[in-house]
């Protein structure tokens, strides 16, 4: 299996019309495009998974071609990075165990 990025999306393309798109070079196995969790409009990229002969013929032709009124990047989807910061260490506090305040010595 070939899991295939696919950016520079036009907002208005569909699931349906990706796969359409990829259907010419080989099974496709699943389409995702990302939409923003809130307003649920697309994000303009996504991700389609093939069969490996097929997804690589399928990057090699769709790359940089014009989908949507739009030039489309097709490249092998790379594992996802965490972006959420590496540390454990949690923020705040002072260390005085108290709320911000100053230190009362009673």
């Amino acid at each position: 299996m070939k899991n295939i990025y696919v950016g520079n999306l036009s907002f208005q393309t569909t699931e349906d019309e990706l796969r359409g798109l990829f259907s010419q070079y080989g099974e496709v196995q699943s389409v995702n495009l990302i939409t923003d969790r809130f307003t649920g409009q697309s994000k303009g990229f996504g991700f389609v998974v093939m069969d490996s002969r097929g997804g690589q013929e399928a990057i090699d032709k769709l790359n940089q071609t014009e989908f949507g009124g739009r030039s489309i990047t097709v490249n092998e989807a790379r594992p996802r990075e965490n972006n959420r910061g590496g540390s454990t260490q949690r923020r705040g506090g002072g260390g005085d165990g108290g709320f911000g305040g100053q230190r009362r010595g009673y």
